[in-house]
């Protein structure tokens, strides 16, 4: 996948893409509005080209309390990413390219008040799905938010499985996308006490959307 050429579908007001970011940066203006004054903390997990937060801040009154690290692993994604928030002039963000699966770079971030995992997990199985799930309580704050995506389809809708795995977890639901609109996003509110965040750890191996699809079909057609 090049994963350059897909944020281009982004461009295309009519996507489904850019309707489903329309929506993430709704969420992420209700989580912002609502904060508390002082200091916000955000991390984003495979944060691609950084669309959906930095968008939102170069216009939002609390940008200068915003303190965001965006990991993502296509330096060509990071490089847009940072010139967008240079041209924002949103001095609290840093970029990091890396592996957006591992802990380590969240230390000094970790608890967040708000956890971006958006556009992944319909790229990982069900197993390093839950694996990053049960994560979340590291890396986001008592009463941090975690906005968070997932693809539907008629074949496997994994929305349902995602929330209940937040939801055992101690984070409970605020928000989630009709079942209707193509696209599952939801939004979860940590309760519990935030865990001392693992260091070294991997929380999923990236397989890929198309790869997941055919394994999903397969799977269909031998039941």
């Amino acid at each position: 996948m090049d994963w350059d050429t897909w944020h281009g579908q982004y461009d295309d007001p009519d996507s489904w893409l850019a309707q489903r970011l329309r929506a993430v940066q709704a969420r992420i203006r209700e989580v912002l509005d609502g904060s508390p004054p002082g200091p916000v903390r955000v991390i984003s997990l495979c944060a691609g080209q950084g669309r959906d937060l930095l968008e939102v801040l170069a216009e939002h009154p609390r940008r200068a309390d915003v303190r965001a690290r965006l990991v993502e692993l296509d330096p060509r994604n990071t490089e847009q990413a940072r010139a967008a928030a240079r041209a924002a002039g949103l001095d609290g963000v840093e970029v990091v390219t890396g592996d957006a699966s591992l802990t380590d770079h969240y230390r000094g971030m970790a608890p967040a008040d708000l956890v971006l995992i958006c556009g992944l997990f319909g790229n990982i199985t069900d197993a390093h799905i839950e694996r990053t799930i049960d994560t979340a309580p590291q890396l986001c704050a008592t009463g941090g938010t975690v906005i968070w995506t997932r693809g539907r389809t008629p074949v496997a809708d994994r929305v349902p499985m995602v929330c209940e795995w937040f939801e055992k977890r101690g984070f409970e639901r605020r928000w989630l996308s009709e079942p209707d609109v193509g696209y599952g996003l939801g939004v979860h509110r940590f309760h519990g006490e935030p865990q001392p965040l693992a260091e070294g750890r991997g929380m999923f191996d990236f397989v890929g959307y198309y790869a997941l699809q055919q394994s999903e079909q397969s799977e269909q057609s031998e039941r």
